[in-house]
């Protein structure tokens, strides 16, 4: 999409998106008005204010919906499949008692951290958290301790998971947005989801879950003796193990035959290069992989009609989450068509702030207004991809970006955000008590994540 040379001043610009961000923060937040049809009306309206020609508006509006949509429905889509079929088949059970039968009681925090990381590539925050419900209790009277000691870690690595590496929605909109490459975000965003991860959500969820003793709802202090818990044999632990591993050694293929095919090592002409190219594009990685699991999973354990129907039920209630999405990137590409963008970031620039810096502070000034960090990262994206494309930046800058747009969107998460009344309720804490632990959790989590960025970009 062109950026059109702007009509109107800097001061004006950006004074309309002030008031654009006002506005849609009033209309979600005190209205209540559905994010998506708030998000979907303030660009309309941004778009006219900004100067945008009304024969214009249309096509502004449906190009940034469109190319975002088109990138996140199929990732998001293929990811809660694999997510669906792992679940019903009890793989998130089998993944956190191998683990913790490996690293032992002591460790037990640790395993179910590592265990939510793992399961955490193909599924969302919410989902993901309530999966886990059952085993975190289980484990928790198994060894005694604040619940929160199990909690905290665990819910830190969904959060990590969902924030920084693709396939999640919000990843993959920043990556498209600012023109990254999802595959380069998806390798370099692993090692920085688990380090920060470990520094920022373990070291501290753990230190905050000795100091807070909570009492969590009987609901789910019975939550072992799950009803739903499926009669089957699960699959084994090196089976789900393989099928989480597999579209990352896809990606991370193609990835190393791009770069040696830049390099010149490899012939741009081999056909096996082009191959795996193909076969490590992040879609076809991810359909692949899904495909795999219906030949591992179904067998003896229900037909394919049955895993069609489980499918089914798990694209339903992310059809509203890629919707917000869409609109967030139709949001940030009027932003970015009408030259807000760029005189928002021209303004930071003159302050002294780097591009990286720039995305972190937006990010977290958008999480802190409105709480979503899917709408956070993909209007930070629309907001600062003008002066991506003018500083020409590489795939691996980019990344950075993203992660840096990530970690703006995963501090201070209070009481809009609906992951924090998730775990408050969830772990039975009153708001002062998830403000204490879960938030602080979440802020040293985000800063973790700028700080690896921030590092890389200086040394990269």
């Amino acid at each position: 999409m062109d950026i059109m040379e702007p009509v109107h001043g800097t001061a004006y610009l950006l004074s309309v998106a002030a008031i654009a961000v006002a506005v849609l923060l009033f209309l979600i937040m005190k209205v209540k008005l559905h994010a998506f049809l708030s998000l979907v009306l303030v660009s309309m309206v941004t778009a006219v204010a900004a100067g945008i020609p009304l024969a214009d508006v249309p096509d502004t509006l449906l190009s940034g919906f469109g190319g975002t949509l088109g990138n996140v429905a199929l990732l998001v889509a293929l990811g809660v499949m694999l997510g669906r079929l792992l679940e019903k088949t009890g793989g998130a059970q089998v993944l956190a008692d191998t683990l913790i039968a490996r690293f032992g009681e002591k460790r037990a925090p640790f395993a179910l951290g590592v265990a939510a990381l793992i399961f955490g590539f193909p599924i969302f925050f919410d989902a993901g958290l309530v999966i886990f419900l059952p085993i975190i209790f289980s484990v928790a009277r198994r060894f005694g301790g604040s619940v929160l000691l199990y909690a905290l870690p665990t819910a830190g690595a969904f959060a990590a998971m969902h924030a920084i590496v693709p396939p999640h929605p919000g990843p993959v909109a920043a990556a498209d947005l600012m023109g990254g490459d999802i595959g380069v975000t998806l390798v370099v965003g692993l090692p920085v989801a688990i380090i920060a991860w470990f520094v920022g959500s373990y070291l501290v969820g753990t230190r905050l879950g000795r100091r807070f003793v909570t009492s969590p709802a009987a609901l789910f202090a019975d939550a072992a003796d799950d009803s739903d818990a499926p009669a089957i044999a699960p699959p084994r632990f090196l089976a789900v193990l393989g099928l989480l591993l597999f579209p990352l050694i896809l990606i991370c293929l193609n990835t190393g035959v791009s770069t040696l095919q830049t390099a010149g090592v490899v012939s741009e002409d081999a056909g096996w290069a082009d191959a795996l190219i193909l076969l490590g594009q992040t879609p076809v990685a991810l359909l692949l992989t899904v495909l795999l699991s219906l030949v591992v999973l179904a067998p003896g354990r229900f037909s394919v009609s049955k895993a069609t129907s489980l499918m089914d039920d798990a694209l339903g209630p992310v059809c509203a989450i890629i919707l917000i999405t869409g609109a967030g990137g139709m949001f940030g590409g009027v932003l970015r068509a009408s030259g807000i963008g760029a005189s928002l970031t021209e303004s930071l620039s003159d302050l002294g702030f780097s591009l990286i810096v720039q995305a972190f502070l937006i990010a977290a000034a958008l999480r802190v207004a409105q709480g979503s960090a899917t709408v956070a990262l993909t209007t930070t994206a629309g907001l600062v991809s003008a002066q991506v494309v003018e500083l020409g930046l590489g795939n691996f800058d980019i990344a950075l970006l993203v992660f840096a747009i990530a970690a703006g969107a995963t501090v201070l998460s209070h009481v809009n955000d609906s992951g924090f009344w998730l775990v408050s309720r969830f772990f039975g804490m009153d708001e002062k008590t998830t403000l204490k632990t879960w938030t602080v959790m979440e802020t040293t989590l985000g800063l973790a994540v700028f700080a690896l960025a921030s590092l890389l970009w200086v040394v990269f």
